[in-house]
């Protein structure tokens, strides 16, 4: 009878070691899908640093899916903010910015959140043929504005070339009156940077040539707009906004996965078009990327310039917490 009892005894510390095995195979198994699910869910939007922190510190932040922040696949180096939303606010002058993107030089490129105004892009008789050659041999190939950016000894669109003596009315106006608007600490935290100016193609397909073609022209300067191909590339949604085409085949989705988006109206870009001296490219509150001529339209301004690398920041990155800097 005794060995009979040891016998049940035995079996029931073999059921009961059992149970506890499958247990806690089953706890770490929930684990391992609750990590699974916590890392799949912080994948957008991650909110890493509280600060202080320096700003080649946000690249801890970086993504794969979502909004935030991405590496750029065609600047070594270089992260910029994709989505609809991603946390890049950042308060300068008081005011709030957002962040564009970390140079591989370590400056933080931002853009104004709200429009300053709406203006022309050029002033119709300041640069084009009625400037009486004031504005050089290629602004005098039109006559509704010049679309160069900026004063250059030989500047082509693709199919015309020559000078350009004067920078372009907008230029003017946010590298003089505006910057004099910005209070002193915020002027000092600016950097002097070289800015991506050449022509675009219209609805071209070949985001790398665009690039390309950008840089083929430069500008040095404190304060300027986006090019086209930033706000292309500031959006999640590459397989159908990935090139200039593809974001005007399919703007209407395109728009809602890009914080660049204006919320109504248009704003102007940097980049001139292909094959004219007058035509500037736009983006709508559509998502569509169009042109219209430098002089004949006021579109919205959203100012974007370059904070120096060697400051700190503070906060989340949130509309309610944004990035500060550290005085």
């Amino acid at each position: 009878m005794s060995a009979m009892k040891g016998k049940n005894r035995n079996k029931q510390r073999k059921i009961i070691v059992l149970s506890m095995v499958g247990i806690l195979c089953v706890m770490s198994i929930g684990y391992a899908a609750f990590q699974t699910n916590l890392s799949l869910t912080a994948k957008g939007n991650i909110i890493k640093k509280v600060g202080p922190f320096s700003p080649t510190e946000l690249k801890e932040t970086v993504v794969t899916s979502g909004d935030g922040l991405y590496v750029d696949n065609y600047v070594e180096g270089r992260y910029v903010y994709k989505g609809l939303n991603p946390n890049n606010y950042i308060t300068f002058n008081n005011e709030l910015w957002r962040i564009l993107s970390i140079e591989n030089d370590g400056t933080i490129k931002i853009i104004k959140a709200s429009n300053i105004g709406d203006r022309v892009f050029d002033s119709i008789g300041y640069r084009d043929d009625t400037s009486n050659g004031t504005g050089g041999t290629y602004c005098a190939l039109s006559s509704y504005g010049c679309n160069a950016w900026a004063t250059n000894n030989n500047f082509s669109n693709g199919s015309q070339s020559g000078t350009v003596l004067k920078d372009a009315s907008l230029n003017t106006y946010l590298n003089n009156d505006y910057y004099n608007t910005l209070n002193s600490e915020s002027q000092n935290l600016i950097q002097t940077h070289t800015w991506a100016v050449g022509a675009v193609i219209s609805d071209n397909t070949d985001l790398a040539a665009q690039i390309a073609s950008e840089n083929g022209t430069t500008w040095s300067g404190n304060i300027g707009l986006i090019s086209v191909s930033e706000y292309l590339r500031a959006n999640t949604n590459t397989q159908q906004c990935g090139n200039f085409n593809l974001n005007n085949t399919n703007y209407s989705t395109c728009k809602t996965t890009n914080f660049i988006v204006p919320t109504s109206g248009y704003i102007w870009t940097i980049s001139p078009r292909a094959d004219y001296a007058s035509r500037m490219f736009y983006v709508s509150s559509s998502g569509y990327v169009g042109y219209y001529s430098a002089g004949s339209e006021n579109y919205g301004v959203l100012p974007a310039l370059y904070l120096k690398s060697d400051i700190t920041l503070s906060g989340k990155g949130t509309e309610e917490e944004p990035y500060t800097i550290n005085s």
